[in-house]
């Protein structure tokens, strides 16, 4: 009962939160193309970075399925500050996984606090969706490691003050990956423009580069070759958080279609009462709450550590993406051409929705791993 009670606290904080300031200011932050920092000093400020994180660490304490309805609410008030988020998660997930209590104590709790951003390293310009086929190197010396390398498509680049790259330590595809800490100002790092997207817009998106950048083996996140097995299941923990970004992205298409329809009118009737448009919202919100139970089963498994966390969590996030691009389209549909124009949110919601089908690993990815799953 308590934990209920924890969990429709905090999503009610997040959902005020969202109504109140986020929606307001959701236009002009696409249309800005920058970062928003209100926004974020806001959800800082109620305690919304990390939920779920242990109170030790800067977090409130709460559990995964908290986690997921504050990104939820977030996106569905604005899809770019979710972004912010959402990476926030992924940059924490390895400290969560892997970290000792001193890097825990010094890195973790200012990213759960919201004191500073983070962001994780991953993809490279031959590297996506194959993780395993990763150049930028890091070379022992002494101490310390050398990172050289580059990075494109990060989150957050340039404005985080704490990085997680993954890095290769030796040929072998998979056990020669290996997981560091890198923070802002380090000798070396450097970061590239900020990339002009389609969706998602208020979230920047950089190329980091790496020359000759010195870590000292402290930094170090896991043992050296595990960074490939701790990435596994950072994707594990972070997939549903996507699901739920695009589970928020769609309902707030939907709401808008739904209030829409009520309201215009066409050959002497509104929207509503035409046998199509009842319909396809009919239809739409089917596909919402299978989603939603879909994110929300994934959470759980997660929370309690079920062995079958890989396929839900792949499950989830392809769904919910899928769902989303399918709602946030017929949203456009709905309202015919006033759809089409900015005036108008739901051509922000369909252009946010889209990056959901591409990031965290695409769906195609998603659909092997789920067979994988079922056939081993």
């Amino acid at each position: 009962m308590v934990l209920t009670e924890e969990r429709s606290m905090i999503r009610g904080l997040a959902r005020k939160i969202a109504e109140e300031k986020l929606v307001p200011n959701a236009s002009h932050v696409d249309e800005a193309g920058e970062m928003p920092w209100d926004n974020l000093r806001v959800l800082a400020d109620n305690g919304l970075f990390g939920p779920h994180v242990p109170i030790e660490y800067g977090g409130a304490g709460a559990d995964y399925y908290s986690h997921l309805a504050v990104i939820e609410e977030v996106a569905k008030g604005c899809a770019s500050t979710s972004v912010a988020l959402s990476t926030q998660a992924l940059a924490m997930a390895p400290f969560l996984l892997a970290g000792t209590h001193e890097q825990k104590a010094n890195y973790l709790s200012r990213l759960a606090s919201g004191e500073v951003l983070g962001a994780f390293g991953i993809t490279e310009p031959q590297a996506g969706s194959d993780v395993s086929g990763i150049k930028t190197s890091a070379r022992q010396d002494g101490d310390v490691y050398v990172l050289n390398g580059h990075k494109v498509f990060i989150t957050n680049a340039g404005d985080a003050e704490i990085y997680v790259f993954v890095t290769r330590t030796s040929e072998h595809r998979t056990n020669g990956i290996t997981l560091f800490i890198v923070e802002k100002g380090t000798e070396g790092l450097t970061f590239g423009k900020k990339e002009e997207k389609m969706g998602i817009r208020g979230s920047v998106t950089r190329e980091v580069f790496m020359e000759n950048v010195r870590v000292p083996k402290k930094n170090r996140l896991g043992g050296e070759g595990e960074g490939f097995k701790i990435l596994m299941n950072v994707f594990n923990e972070t997939r549903p958080v996507v699901g739920a970004q695009a589970l928020g992205i769609a309902r707030a298409a939907f709401d808008y279609a739904k209030s829409y329809v009520r309201e215009r009118e066409q050959f002497g009737r509104k929207l509503d009462q035409f046998q199509l448009t009842r319909a396809k919202l009919a239809d739409l919100f089917i596909q919402l709450e299978t989603a939603r139970l879909l994110v929300y089963e994934a959470g759980e498994k997660v929370e309690h550590g079920s062995p079958d966390v890989p396929l839900y969590s792949s499950m989830a996030k392809c769904y919910a993406s899928d769902i989303a691009m399918s709602v946030t389209t017929e949203a456009v549909q709905l309202l015919g051409g006033n759809g089409y124009i900015k005036d108008y949110p739901v051509e922000r919601y369909m252009r946010d929705a889209k990056i959901t089908q591409i990031y965290e690993g695409t769906n195609q990815i998603q659909r092997m791993i789920i067979a994988n799953e079922l056939l081993r």
